[in-house]
């Protein structure tokens, strides 16, 4: 049972360069449960940290319904954000959240709105759900912090969502339990949203071949890529993956060009690569310690794959986007 009786009040809380989708992905099924029925099942609310115009990663502006202090009478309230998104109060808004949790109000995130949520210390000895983009800054920052690769977590008064697709999943459960199977099923198909996920789905996350993702791959080639994802901080030899997996060296190297276009080393070394950049865009840590926690002794031949890799070298690539969010106060991406 809500707070509210038969109609369930959310509170979506905007900071700057939040990603506009998981907005709309939460509201818009709500809206058609409403319009299913008949009767205002669900209302929502647009929260800024104070009611000025809050810009979104898509450089569309929201003007709040209501400042986060005015706040009342909420039955969940989500953070919506980019990793670096951040109170401008930190003292004085995250005191107006943990009296919302006191009360009653439960607490989630959508995609890097688990970061500023985690700041406010409200995730401590819980478990949330983490877009495979921000996992590794995830961990570096919150490493007592419970991180889930599902697609949706919910564990007592915490609902997080990884992505706005995860979003809209999330939303089609809360009309299930407040109107049943038949009016989340017509949500559902209203928007041809073609399966419904719940927690048990891992997320899908992208391989170097464009039209398919790590789920469809073949098994031994799946299995391999999750040993890499295991052993980022402590390298692993493609041999002992190729024994793990019960084929030859060779075998592995031309089932992995099959199915992903490159060679188990090279797509190794993309993902320790990625989440060195991951570090490098989400967190604080020195470059030394970024080439420790992607399993390389020094910097000097991280700083090397990371600039084959991508371009720019780890230093630059922070300076530009830091440069980015100082000029324009939009963290880059959001999803």
């Amino acid at each position: 049972m809500n707070q509210n009786g038969n109609c369930r009040r959310l509170g979506f809380l905007v900071f700057p360069g939040f990603p506009m989708a998981c907005l709309t992905s939460a509201i818009e099924p709500l809206r058609a449960a409403n319009e299913i029925i008949g009767r205002r099942a669900f209302a929502w609310t647009v929260v800024g940290e104070t009611g000025d115009r809050v810009v979104s990663s898509a450089e569309v502006g929201f003007d709040p319904d209501v400042a986060l202090a005015d706040l009342r009478d909420i039955d969940c309230l989500y953070f919506l954000s980019g990793p670096a998104g951040n109170f401008v109060d930190a003292r004085n808004a995250n005191a107006v959240v943990r009296r919302l949790a006191r009360h009653g109000t439960g607490l989630g995130a959508f995609s890097g709105g688990i970061f500023p949520l985690a700041r406010s210390g409200l995730l401590d000895d819980h478990k949330c759900s983490v877009h495979w983009c921000y996992e590794a800054a995830f961990k570096a920052e919150f490493p007592y912090i419970r991180a889930s690769e599902k697609v949706i977590t919910i564990d007592r008064q915490r609902f997080t969502a990884a992505g706005a697709t995860a979003v809209f999943d999330l939303m089609l459960r809360l009309i299930e339990e407040d109107l049943g199977a038949a009016a989340m099923t017509e949500v559902a198909c209203w928007f041809q949203h073609p399966f419904i996920r719940d927690e048990e789905v891992t997320q899908r996350t992208p391989t170097p071949r464009k039209d398919r993702t790590e789920d469809l791959l073949p098994e031994a080639v799946a299995k391999a890529i999750r040993l890499f994802v295991e052993h980022v901080e402590d390298p692993i030899q493609i041999a002992r993956v190729a024994e793990a997996v019960d084929l030859s060296t060779r075998q592995l190297d031309r089932s992995f060009k099959r199915s992903t276009g490159e060679s188990p080393l090279k797509y190794y070394r993309q993902l320790r690569m990625q989440k060195a950049r991951q570090l490098a865009l989400y967190s604080n840590d020195s470059i030394t310690d970024i080439a420790l926690a992607v399993g390389y002794a020094s910097s000097t031949p991280m700083v090397r794959h990371y600039t084959q890799a991508f371009g720019v070298t780890p230093q630059d690539d922070r300076k530009a986007i830091n440069r980015f969010r100082v000029q324009d106060n939009t963290p880059l991406p959001a999803v």
